[in-house]
């Protein structure tokens, strides 16, 4: 997998200059629209004084600073932290407190979803109160409080920290048909202790009042870009970035994700005479302030480049942290799940344990249909994780300083970032420089044909509804088999076999990932796969006023489907 000019490159890493971006960013709040500018221009200074040219693009984004809140109940204020995008209530909102239990996340995985208990959120119970829910404030949990008339919400978040968040569904800027969806409650996290207190009152039928403070509005903000140009294909590029806003210093999130970027430019930089296509470093603003809006941002205003020209997208945060001795639930698409595998093995000499991407984390990309690997990368250990006594996390390499002001030099680990950055770097290199893009589709019907046979079980009778997307799914796998026994061969030749292996992505990538039309970005909301055949899933839970409704649209999301993959079909052929 890794050729010599991919050894080479690896060799000369070293963590002279990005060592020195992560002490520097430790000690530079990044969440500030004045913070975040500073901290653009010292990576574009960074960039410069190793040699490597970078543009400082300008882009506007609607975002939502954060700055302050509390919490009075029972004759005491409780300190809080305001989540971006909730509603700025300075003057104070008072309501009766109603509790809504709930589950934390055991995985990654599982992260973002609701994890709450269904009756106690029924409408009657929680209208016209302030909820308290047990976990985060995750955005598709205060929009069924907010839908279900709850005037406030207030996460009780699992230990003494205070973790800093967002809680809208928007994926980046709204647009007017997202605006709908944006927080019109006051939202106040507040820590475990100082919940436990809330649920007792709550108990006892209490009130309280939420106090919060944000700044929303449109922002000017800069994404330093790096092109280094392939010598070979330069039209054709690899987009690898990540997030340098932060919140508070944020060192493992995501100060060692910048810091990677910058030495991953420097050795592209000094080794693109043996790049054969080009690829394209980006660093992205408003990642924390506007739910990835610097990404949605590049992703609306090169939209047609991407498209024509993206053979992948990689993700990099929170790399280098302490602990994070295993690459395990690392987000990897499926065709590209072999790559990741050979590339950490190689590089690392370590298993790697891929799981499908979540809608999170910068995958602006999916609506346009990018093959994406990485997100998170090495992690501390399941076992580390229980002795440590650690609650699940969406980043710091499962170090629970993750979003709060206690993510500090102490989470970084010099030579685990050394080694990611070394694994980052090969896998970057082994795209843009394969003869053959190495992103296997057979892998992908595979996963189709596992999430296929889940949702027939479910549907029973009603997976007649169905048999056309099997079929289409039977002709699909066949027809790549004999795609890829012809690249093996050499009947099919190179630039004809890249062609569509990159526009399969344009169609199966939105397919498994997506709800929205190409070029929009769905809401930042659990995607199951195949999510237009999703409510077989579903069509148990349907009484008869409404199962006839879940079958129509089963049959829309069948015809959808198979008519994709039937054009997939086509094109490999």
């Amino acid at each position: 997998m890794l050729d010599k000019a991919i050894k080479q490159a690896v060799d000369q890493v070293n963590g002279e200059a990005p060592w020195s971006l992560v002490e520097a960013f430790a000690t530079m709040p990044r969440w500030k629209p004045e913070d975040v500018e500073a901290s653009a221009h010292d990576i574009a200074r960074r960039l410069k004084e190793v040699g490597v040219p970078v543009e400082l693009l300008e882009a506007n984004l609607y975002l939502s600073i954060p700055y302050e809140a509390s919490v009075e109940a029972g004759g005491e204020t409780l300190a809080a932290k305001p989540p971006a995008y909730s509603v700025s209530c300075p003057e104070g909102l008072t309501g009766v407190l109603a509790h809504v239990p709930g589950n934390l996340s055991a995985t990654v995985s599982s992260f973002y979803d609701k994890n709450r208990d269904e009756a106690a959120a029924a409408e009657n119970r929680i209208r016209g109160k302030i909820v308290l829910t047990d976990g985060f404030a995750s955005p598709n949990k205060v929009l069924e409080f907010q839908e279900k008339g709850a005037i406030g919400v207030i996460a009780v978040n699992p230990g003494v920290d205070r973790h800093w968040g967002i809680c809208s569904s928007i994926w980046g800027t709204p647009d007017l048909d997202g605006l709908p969806r944006k927080p019109t409650i006051p939202v106040a996290v507040v820590n475990n202790p100082d919940g436990q207190k809330l649920i007792a009152l709550a108990k006892d039928g209490g009130s309280a009042t939420i106090r919060t403070r944000l700044e929303e509005g449109w922002f000017k903000s800069l994404v330093p870009v790096v092109n280094v140009t392939g010598a070979v294909e330069p039209e054709k590029f690899v987009l690898l970035a990540g997030h340098y806003d932060s919140w508070d210093v944020g060192v493992g999130d995501n100060a060692t994700g910048d810091a990677a970027l910058l030495e991953i430019a420097r050795v592209l930089w000094a080794n693109r005479a043996n790049l054969r296509r080009s690829v394209r470093i980006a660093w992205w603003p408003g990642h924390s302030t506007g739910r990835y809006a610097g990404s949605a941002w590049f992703a609306d205003a090169f939209a047609l480049d991407l498209d024509e020209n993206c053979v992948a997208q990689v993700n990099c945060d929170s790399p280098g942290c302490r602990w994070a001795d295993v690459y395990e639930n690392v987000a990897c698409m499926s065709e590209a799940t072999d790559l990741c595998t050979s590339v950490i093995r190689e590089v690392a000499d370590l298993p790697f344990e891929g799981e499908r991407p979540l809608r999170a984390g910068d995958y602006s990309f999916n609506n346009i249909g990018l093959s994406s690997f990485f997100m998170l990368s090495s992690t501390m250990t399941v076992e580390k994780r229980k002795e440590m006594n650690y609650y699940t996390v969406g980043g710091c390499g499962g170090n629970i300083a993750w979003h709060t002001e206690n993510d500090l030099m102490e989470i970084a680990d010099r030579d685990i970032l050394i080694r990611d950055i070394k694994v980052y770097l090969a896998a970057v290199m082994a795209v843009a420089n394969a003869a053959v893009l190495p992103f296997d589709w057979r892998a992908t019907t595979r996963e189709f044909a596992a999430t296929l046979e889940k949702y027939r079980k479910a549907a029973g009778d009603d997976a007649v509804l169905l048999d056309q997307v099997s079929a289409a799914l039977a002709e699909l796998t066949a027809t790549l088999d004999t795609f890829y026994a012809g690249i093996a061969d050499g009947s099919v030749q190179e630039d004809r076999a890249n062609a569509v292996i990159q526009d399969l992505a344009r169609i199966l990538v939105p397919l498994n990932y997506t709800r929205g039309p190409r070029f929009t970005h769905d809401p930042a909301l659990p995607v199951p796969g195949l999510p237009a055949l999703s409510v077989a899933g579903e069509l148990a839970a349907h009484g008869p006023e409404t199962v006839g409704f879940a079958r129509t649209q089963l049959m829309r999301g069948a015809n959808r489907t198979a008519a994709a993959m039937r054009q997939a079909s086509r094109l490999a052929r």
